[in-house]
């Protein structure tokens, strides 16, 4: 059919990957106690919005330590403004 739905997909960006029209990135959240990683192309029209909720602080550019992580331990800390 022609009709269409919005599908929220929340999680962390674990990487960003490439440069310009051409760049994608990769979101990885937990959902219902299994890991899901999903790649994106940044310049997709197909998206409503892109919508940043909070934003990490991290010391690294690729975060993918954070597949072996669970519970707590995966949670990354706010970074503050100052």
């Amino acid at each position: 059919g022609s009709r269409s739905r919005v599908q929220i997909f929340q999680g962390v960006v674990i990487r960003l990957q490439g440069e310009g029209v051409g760049r994608s990135f990769t979101v990885r959240k937990v959902s219902f106690g299994v890991g899901v990683e999903r790649t994106f192309p940044l310049h997709s029209p197909i998206f409503e919005k892109i919508e940043i909720v909070t934003r990490g602080d991290v010391r690294r550019a690729k975060l993918y330590y954070l597949r072996n992580l669970r519970g707590k331990a995966a949670k990354i800390k706010e970074r503050r403004e100052a």
